[in-house]
């Protein structure tokens, strides 16, 4: 315990006499008497920071007040005298490194949490003026012209250091900054500079043809279309003066100009405000429905006055638009119009519904050595695949090439077709339709064939005739419904929704004598290429059948004859297949050409086949010999 004291005893001597040390060399350098600029050596290491205040106070003259203990060591080694505006810079530094800082309370100094210093009576620095000598946190408004205040703050937020606080005042459009001066200045310059570059100028004119109220309409609606609106900078404000009949913006000069540009164009004669009528006949859409696009545009539009809306109307006998308005609002209208009545792309849609017997499908794979043996899309381009590279040596190569240029790929499809025909020709599948249909672009159509039948839907007996019973009946169509949507996406690129449902009567009820009917459907939506082919497979059921095997004559033998002849049932597994082939056409007169491209494609088919068959025939008969 001794020792401790002594120990305790020696080190506060030693504090103490590094303190007079340094104090006598700042006092033999005649220090206290100097100014801000003269230089000073100073070093010290291991000085606790109770014992640095106390040597900060006696170096700037000041009463330094601390509320709260401080901990720690100070180090600072000088290798080139220091001014002794920078001493109180090193006492800041050290202090924010504890988390405190210093703040200039009257005629002494106050060391405080540096989170807490704003909310103290900092000094405050008018608007405009500089900050002086000072170097502890002071408050001073910044104002803020010709930009928002808020968008400003965020820029320079980050030049501000972690213990300062900023608010700012939208409604002045001033920025509130509690800071150290020298952060403060630098604030200051920045905001000057944004300040600058905005160059806001003001410009008045005087229309001499169009009417105010038109032209401010047309312009408030160009300003905010071309100018980014969500920087205060780009923003051009525009108003109107009724009685001088001329336009007030406001923004900086590049922006005004081109404004000036537009302005001209609709004060030109040429656009003035005298009402215009249009009637506009359309060739490809309906009033109707240009009429419905057209009354969206004006209802969503503010009008300032209400003269400049115009009005619009529709005959549906002789499919017209009618405009009625201002020269600038009709001819904008008429522009609309005409792209909307803008021919509309066409889809030529052949379509090949096919059942399939899958069981017969591998049977004849098998005989023929063909691979794929079953009817859904992949097992049927697998066959396809042994029907193609056949060429037609009666046809003219350069018919071929240009079939190729305007109807696309045509190997591909020929192989297909070869392989459905050949399928149908072996009787393994039937052709249930074959429907084509012309589809607009983006408007559904739909192809009906089939038949109405009578269902039973209730009896009742009515007393008054003897308990004669009377029936109800509802009629329902039963056949094959095919509906295509196509959506056009380039001139040889096109989406087909396709929705397939063929329904069929496949018996009679022994109970209800009521038909007994099946349904299948297919949804899909599918892109393809002008003139490709597409297999739709997958839908499939299966029906059984007994087939019975007798020995002649004595199968027929009653009662004995059981032992000669064998029944057995034979599941068939049934498909449904859609084949399509979609047509771009692009103008309504090349429908008659696609036309007559499809009939030369229609006979190339038939010799295909031909060639294709005897090669296949020939094939299996030589595998057959072997």
């Amino acid at each position: 315990m001794k020792f401790f004291r002594e120990t305790s005893v020696t080190k506060t001597a030693m504090a103490c006499l590094k303190i007079c040390l340094i104090m006598t060399m700042l006092s033999s350098a005649g220090y206290a008497k100097v100014d801000k600029d003269e230089e000073v050596a100073i070093n010290f290491k291991d000085l606790s920071i109770t014992e640095f205040v106390d040597l900060m106070s006696k170096i700037l003259n000041k009463n330094i007040l601390m509320t709260q203990p401080l901990s720690g060591k100070v180090d600072f080694y000088s290798a080139v005298p220091v001014k002794k505006s920078d001493i109180t810079n090193i006492f800041l530094s050290i202090l924010e490194s504890k988390g405190f800082t210093l703040i200039e309370t009257g005629a002494f100094l106050e060391i405080v949490r540096s989170a807490e210093a704003s909310k103290y009576n900092l000094k405050v620095i008018s608007t405009g003026t500089s900050v002086g000598d000072t170097q502890t946190m002071v408050t001073q408004p910044i104002q803020v012209r010709g930009e928002n205040v808020d968008q400003v703050a965020a820029k320079i937020r980050h030049l501000i250091s972690k213990s300062a606080k900023l608010v700012t005042l939208p409604e002045s459009g001033i920025m509130l900054l509690s800071d150290y001066p020298a952060n403060v200045a630098t604030v200051k310059e920045v905001v000057k500079e944004i300040q600058r570059q905005s160059g806001f100028d003001v410009k008045i004119i005087v229309l001499k043809n169009a009417k105010i109220t038109t032209v401010f309409q047309e312009i408030s609606e160009i300003s905010k279309t071309i100018f980014n609106q969500t920087v205060p900078g780009e923003v051009v404000k525009v108003m109107q003066n009724t009685d001088l009949n001329s336009l007030v913006l406001i923004g900086k000069t590049r922006n005004i100009k081109k404004l000036e540009n537009y302005i001209k164009r609709l004060d030109s004669s040429e656009h003035s405000d005298s009402e215009g009528v249009e009637i506009i006949a359309l060739k490809n859409s309906s009033a109707v429905n240009v009429m419905k696009t057209l009354d969206a545009i004006i209802t969503k539009k503010t009008y300032a006055d209400p003269s400049l809306k115009p009005d619009v109307s529709l005959n549906e006998e002789i499919n017209s638009i009618i405009l009625i308005g201002p020269e600038v609002t009709v001819s904008s209208l008429v522009k609309v119009i005409e792209v909307l009545d803008r021919e509309k792309f066409q889809v030529y849609v052949k379509a090949r519904i096919m059942d399939f017997n899958n069981n017969d499908t591998e049977r004849l794979g098998l005989k023929y050595g063909l691979d794929g043996g079953v009817a859904n899309s992949s097992g049927l381009y697998t066959m396809a695949a042994n029907f193609g590279g056949t060429s037609i040596a009666p046809l003219d190569p350069q018919i071929l090439s240009k079939l190729a240029d305007s109807l696309g790929t045509i190997d591909r499809g020929l192989a297909i077709g070869a392989t459905l025909d050949f399928l149908q020709q072996n009787g393994v599948s039937k052709t249930i339709s074959e429907p084509s249909i012309l589809c607009i672009n983006n408007i559904e159509s739909s192809i009906y064939v089939g038949s109405t039948l009578s269902f039973q839907t209730g009896s009742l007996a009515n007393p008054a005739t003897a308990g004669a019973i009377s029936n109800s009946y509802q009629r329902e169509d039963i056949g094959l419904t095919l509906k295509v949507k196509p959506r056009v996406s380039s001139g040889d690129k096109v989406t087909l929704e396709v929705t397939a449902i063929l329904e069929n009567v496949t018996g009679i009820d022994p109970n209800s004598k009521q038909p007994i009917t099946s349904k299948q459907e297919v949804t899909t939506q599918i892109i393809l290429s002008h003139g490709e082919t597409i297999i739709i497979g997958g839908l499939s059921k299966d029906q059984t059948r007994t087939s019975m095997n007798k020995v002649p004559l004595l199968g027929d033998i009653p009662l004995l004859g059981a032992l000669f002849r064998h029944s057995e049932d034979i599941v068939d597994n049934q498909s449904m297949a859609i084949v399509i082939t979609p047509y771009v056409v692009t103008k309504s007169a090349s429908l008659s050409t696609l036309q007559e491209e499809l009939g030369i494609l229609g006979r190339i088919q038939e010799e295909y086949n031909n060639e294709v068959f005897k090669k296949i025939e020939a094939d299996a008969k030589k595998r057959l010999e072997k």
